[in-house]
């Protein structure tokens, strides 16, 4: 089911009216006990009790209309946060970002809410963050590079390697591309199996493997996202990409060179690159 981008509380109040508001948040309670019975949480501006169920929201029995009610009223976006996206737009435009399928996804995507809470009030400057398990969560620009040298289309399948936390998904996933994401790292993997679908990306496909095997029985891709640096190309994955797709990769060691590689025919690959980059290591293997 596809969900509404995020809203204010009241802007939800108005767009879908008193009454419907309260009945869909008042179904919701029964699900999560006495504490929240009622409609008074909505006067309280209180949803400690409620917020648990958000992510198994898409499975809960509530009618469809309600459900969308409910996603947009428990999800913190506010103006404010829809200001500054706006803002980091702007700067992305301003660094040389010209896809406006691009630029439109991130003015969507709420990233303030793949991160740690401890870094939200920096959400939306152009910088990276640790998001666990030794890992980061890009800055804004750079997810936009790479996806903009993907040159993907909506309906387009996409194999993104390293899900991390989910917020280059989501972007691809609001550009209406037909997702498959791999994690090694199974603490986020789990994370995003919740977040994701909370989000109203429930057609982003997630799976818990190793980023240099890939997904060779869901193949061929039209293209291949990898959000880790690699030392070298990984092999199997040129094989896994449709001929005339292409791979983007940061390639390289001490250095490394945002890369995109095009497959011509099945032996023949051309490659182009891009300037520096500095991602964190590609690594074989699972971490449970």
């Amino acid at each position: 089911m596809p969900y509404p981008p995020p809203q204010p509380k009241l802007g939800v109040v108005f767009n879908y009216g008193v009454f419907p508001t309260l009945l869909a948040l008042s179904t919701l309670s029964r699900f999560a006990g006495s504490q929240a019975a009622g409609a008074a949480p909505i006067f309280r501006n209180r949803f400690a009790c409620l917020s648990p169920y958000l992510p198994n929201l898409p499975s809960l029995p509530i009618p469809p209309f309600q459900k969308k009610i409910i996603f947009a009223f428990m999800i913190n976006d506010t103006f404010r946060h829809k200001g500054l996206r706006s803002r980091l737009v702007d700067e992305l435009r301003g660094k040389g970002v010209g896809s406006e399928a691009v630029l439109r996804a991130i003015n969507v995507v709420p990233r303030h809410l793949f991160l740690d809470s401890s870094f939200v009030k920096l959400a939306y400057k152009d910088i990276a963050f640790p998001i666990g398990a030794g890992q980061t969560i890009s800055q804004p620009s750079t997810v936009a590079r790479q996806t903009q040298l993907l040159e993907v289309l909506p309906g387009q399948k996409v194999l993104e390697v390293g899900t991390g936390s989910g917020y280059q998904a989501a972007v691809l996933g609001e550009m209406g591309i037909d997702l498959y994401s791999i994690e090694r790292q199974a603490e986020l993997y789990k994370k995003c199996c919740q977040m994701l679908p909370s989000l109203g990306y429930s057609k982003i496909h997630l799976f818990l493997g190793d980023g240099y095997e890939g997904l060779p029985d869901m193949a061929p891709f039209d293209a291949i996202l990898v959000t880790a640096g690699a030392e070298e190309i990984p092999a199997k994955l040129l094989l896994q990409i449709k001929i005339g797709g292409v791979m983007v990769v940061p390639i390289g060691s001490k250095v490394q060179m945002m890369t995109r590689i095009r497959r011509l025919s099945e032996e023949e690959f051309e490659q182009e690159e891009f300037g520096e980059c500095a991602f964190v290591p590609m690594l074989n293997g699972i971490n449970q």
